[in-house]
């Protein structure tokens, strides 16, 4: 059966609800019908081989673990059919975990048709429309929705709905020296930071300027000056801005960062005062950190 693939422009949900996903409501091998939503033992349930993401937070998973517990699972996850009583899941592996840690046995389940290759667009699709992505995960997902799916930038910008420059500079991060792009992973820098000295070619300057952004809690204007000041002809500046905070104050920096999913920053005046700020990108992150913190 032919898939249309401008399905995929409108995003993941329309790709969920076309009915040239669904094969007939006749084919009724093993319980459960194709298009139909049922509850299905989890261990009938294969992992999405396709799947992106292989970080998940502990503690968000156990968040949502003790939400399903109380809740239940709100949104059904989405599987296709393999055969007979067999199921691979194409999106909610994080559902499907934290059921799995909630002690759930069945989760309700959205049955849908997919061959491998719709099979990865969707899971790419789906990881690049997670609130919580690094930059990191979002340029490997194009990347490999550019690759392994055959797509150009145009064509990609189309079915995910986002600006051809976007996409151009979030691939060109796959271009930095990995140790920038594991400071990028890990919420070291942002962005911003290596979208400033991404130009530079001498790798070892790179890497120069990424200990200096770290050890000095360097902001995105300080590199872009600092870039700005290579690109005369000279080296590192001498007077790099002082370092904002002693080192436990960076250590403290990843924990918070790490504990509460998020860029958290911590600011400091030269009098010693200060604040620590997390932000967040939607209301329902703001409940999830304002739980954390009333724990």
């Amino acid at each position: 059966m032919k898939i249309k693939k401008s399905a995929l422009g409108r995003g993941l949900s329309a790709i969920l609800e076309s009915p040239e996903t669904d094969i007939t409501s006749n084919d009724i091998s093993g319980n459960y019908v194709v298009g139909a939503i049922a509850n299905i033992p989890l261990e009938k349930i294969e992992a999405n081989p396709f799947q992106p993401r292989n970080k998940f937070e502990e503690n968000t998973l156990n968040e949502l673990a003790l939400s399903i517990k109380e809740q239940g699972i709100i949104q059904p996850i989405t599987v296709r059919k393999l055969g007979y009583d067999k199921y691979q899941l194409i999106s909610g592996e994080r559902r499907l975990r934290a059921a799995k840690l909630a002690g759930l046995s069945n989760v309700p389940t959205y049955i849908r048709v997919a061959n491998d290759q719709q099979m990865l667009e969707m899971a790419l699709i789906e990881n690049i429309h997670r609130e919580d992505l690094n930059s990191l995960d979002i340029a490997i997902s194009y990347q490999r929705l550019i690759d392994e799916c055959k797509m150009t930038n145009e064509e990609l910008s189309e079915r995910i709905g986002k600006d051809r420059s976007t996409i151009t500079n979030y691939v060109r991060l796959l271009k930095l020296p990995p140790q920038v792009q594991l400071a990028l992973r890990d919420n070291k820098i942002s962005m911003g930071h290596a979208r400033a000295f991404i130009n530079i070619e001498d790798v070892d300057l790179q890497l120069e300027i990424l200990r200096a952004i770290i050890s000095k809690n360097l902001s995105v204007r300080d590199v872009e000056r600092i870039v700005k000041e290579l690109n005369g002809g000279s080296r590192l500046p001498a007077k790099l801005p002082p370092a904002a905070f002693p080192d436990k104050y960076l250590s403290a920096k990843q924990g918070l960062s790490s504990h509460f999913g998020a860029r958290v920053e911590i600011r400091q005046n030269n009098k010693g005062k200060g604040s620590i700020v997390i932000p967040f990108k939607s209301e329902k992150e703001f409940d999830r950190i304002l739980a954390l913190l009333e724990k």
